[in-house]
């Protein structure tokens, strides 16, 4: 083939269509997998915000566990200064002293009151965020068999196909070298457009093998003729007569 540069329509034609088959069939490997990759990454994602949201629950289960401890030492700090002060009371000598210590238990006892009221909160809190993670760490184990059973089933597909798609893709590499960058840019975008990633169809029954719209008899002839680079009026994909392929 002659280079780039001076590629006749003709091979130019040829060196398109040589590039969209090798497209067409990495698209049917493409197709095989599905939406397992995605499928995959975004399983993947999930689990890695479920297992944040789990550390999280975790700290702030740490950080009641702590003040629920804190507030038990206070509680027996409590009532160790109350049985301190009612031993005291026993040898009081005066009515001050009396009135100081009373003072000072009622004090302690009202501490003992405050710091139950806030480990009960504490507790209660506690138990919430647990219920919470338990409920997350239940649907972490579920969506990790759903990832691995996804990944055994993208494995066994990449197993199949991974030869023929690094083949495929080589071919592709070299097949764009043949090709003008201006008219591979439009290939690619032509490709983009549609879902099946056809940018070059040939003629079929006087139809447009993309969009099966009627091409007129005169543009038939033309593209049949092979001297210049003709699009469907209707889709824009890159029209090629329909027995090119025999003539590669």
């Amino acid at each position: 083939m002659a280079t780039v540069k001076d590629q006749t329509i003709q091979e130019k034609l040829m060196a398109l269509h040589t590039l969209q088959q090798v497209d067409s069939k990495l698209d049917e490997i493409s197709i095989l997998k599905g939406e397992l990759p995605i499928e995959v990454s975004d399983l993947e994602d999930e689990l890695s915000g479920m297992q944040t949201r789990i550390t999280k629950l975790e700290n702030t289960i740490g950080d009641q566990e702590k003040e629920i401890q804190a507030h038990q030492a206070n509680i027996k700090q409590s009532e160790g200064l109350i049985e301190k002060y009612q031993r005291q009371l026993d040898n009081v000598k005066n009515n001050r002293e009396f009135e100081a210590l009373t003072k000072e238990i009622e004090l302690q006892k009202l501490e003992i009151q405050l710091s139950q009221k806030k480990m009960k909160e504490a507790s209660i809190a506690k138990d919430t965020k647990t219920e919470a993670m338990d409920a997350i760490q239940a649907k972490l184990t579920n969506r990790q068999k759903d990832l691995e059973n996804k990944k055994v089933e993208l494995s066994k597909i990449i197993e199949k196909t991974e030869k023929e798609e690094t083949k495929l893709a080589k071919e592709s590499d070299k097949a764009k070298k043949d090709i003008d960058d201006r008219i591979l840019k439009s290939y690619e975008k032509i490709r983009k457009t549609y879902r099946n990633g056809l940018a070059v169809v040939s003629i079929n029954r006087g139809a447009c093998g993309g969009c099966f719209n009627r091409i007129p008899p005169q543009l038939q002839i033309e593209v049949g003729m092979m001297k210049k680079i003709i699009a469907c009026e209707h889709c824009g994909r890159v029209l090629i007569p329909d027995g090119l392929a025999d003539s590669e």
